[in-house]
């Protein structure tokens, strides 16, 4: 098959769990035998000059980038607010040099799947549908009215919190209308699919969730661990991330601290605000801002904190955690659309106590820290091998076109 993704960001190099997913499967598709031609906005907010992206993938796909200015202005916001018919976050990434790429794209092309990476390139299915007659597919990475309800939710009263609300709800009636514009829906979690069916979808659904692509064994022993040692990495100009963060750092890590004053909390992250870092100026804690490599951060860290109390979607993070071999600790909203089992695979902990009660007992039993590192690295490649998660969505793909 010929594949056309679009995607609102350029997801080279892999930086952050949304880069990561859209990334995994072009490369499922490449596996497997597929032609594919990725239509990316280079964004002011992540970009990245072609020139200097390394990545085999790269090499194996027709890569076409636009640069598109997506910042945010307050400006615009408000004026987006008072007339606007579609939600900022979806104005903010319609762009005429990027719909000029996609229309001569189509005119010189036949694919047989246009896939839109998230909610905000379904602006361009007008243009898509006069210029084109392939299967038009919406992989969902979130419920957006939802990830934007969870964010608001637990903010105190004022200015941005009736914001956060509005836009939630401009966001829900945005997504509710989509639904049935696209061919088939792709959501990544079970519990999305539940809730796109209740939000009136009739088209087509399958469940795809992000996977990761084996490289070693599932049991092999990971070496050379900083143990103990706690780490987090995530986008840290994502406001859930930012919040969990601080709640960590404030309610539990000053504790751990007092228990263990040799310990160490690494945290990586891109895009955090001046402010933010200024509060990361504690005992114990190292910033490292953005990495150039997530995989060489983590490889040498333990334990994987994700104090996430809003959001959806499935965290990549913590799949590449597991895979790793790390112990993960995480809120249940974090571990959203992975069943993992708590004590076995991963530990659950949604308050300052779980969180203190469950890093004691890992740092206190090394050996229960490699065993739960094997099972967890076992799990993920039994349920979210990249490659054979794209092998059903292809077949799903090919039974559309039957």
């Amino acid at each position: 098959m010929k594949i056309l993704q679009l995607t609102n960001k350029l997801p080279f190099p892999p930086k952050d769990g949304g880069a990561l997913a859209t990334l995994n499967m072009t490369e499922g598709f490449l596996y497997h035998g597929h032609e594919v031609t990725m239509l990316a906005m280079n964004t002011s907010k992540h970009f990245f000059d072609p020139g200097k992206i390394e990545s085999k993938i790269k090499e194996s796909i027709t890569l076409i980038t636009i640069p598109v200015n997506t910042a945010v202005s307050l400006f615009a916001a408000l004026k987006n607010l008072l007339i606007a018919s579609i939600p900022y976050n979806i104005e903010r990434f319609k762009s005429r040099d990027y719909e000029r790429s996609l229309v001569k794209l189509l005119t010189e092309n036949k694919y047989d799947i246009i896939q839109l990476e998230g909610l905000p390139l379904v602006s361009y299915i007008p243009a898509i549908r006069r210029f084109s007659e392939s299967q038009l597919i919406l992989r969902a990475h979130n419920v957006e009215h939802q990830l934007w309800e969870s964010i608001f939710s637990g903010r105190k009263p004022g200015i941005k919190k009736l914001y956060f609300k509005i836009l939630s709800g401009r966001l829900q009636r945005f997504e509710s209308e989509c639904l049935n514009m696209i061919d088939a829906l792709i959501p990544i979690t079970v519990k999305d699919k539940t809730v796109f069916l209740k939000m009136g979808c009739k088209k087509p659904l399958f469940v795809a969730p992000a996977g990761i692509t084996p490289e070693e064994s599932p049991d092999k022993t990971i070496d050379n661990i900083i143990f103990p040692s706690l780490f987090f990495i995530g986008a840290l100009d994502w406001i859930p991330n930012r919040d969990g963060l601080l709640w960590f750092i404030e309610n539990v890590w000053s504790d751990i601290l007092t228990e263990h004053p040799g310990m160490k909390f690494f945290i990586a992250g891109r895009n955090a605000p001046v402010s933010f870092i200024k509060k990361l100026r504690k005992q114990g804690i190292v910033f490292e801002g953005e990495v150039e490599n997530a995989g060489d951060f983590t490889k040498d860290k333990a334990i994987m904190i994700v104090p996430l109390f809003s959001g959806g979607g499935i965290r990549v993070k913590i799949l590449q955690g597991m895979s790793q071999g790390k112990v993960i600790i995480s809120t249940p909203m974090g571990t959203e659309g992975i069943k993992a089992e708590h004590g076995r695979h991963i530990f659950h902990a949604r308050s300052p106590v779980e969180f203190k009660k469950n890093i004691e007992y890992i740092i206190g039993n090394k050996p229960l820290f490699e065993k739960i590192g094997k099972s967890a690295r076992k799990f993920v490649y039994e349920n979210f091998n990249n490659l054979a998660i794209t092998k059903d969505l292809l077949s799903f793909y090919n039974s559309l076109q039957a």
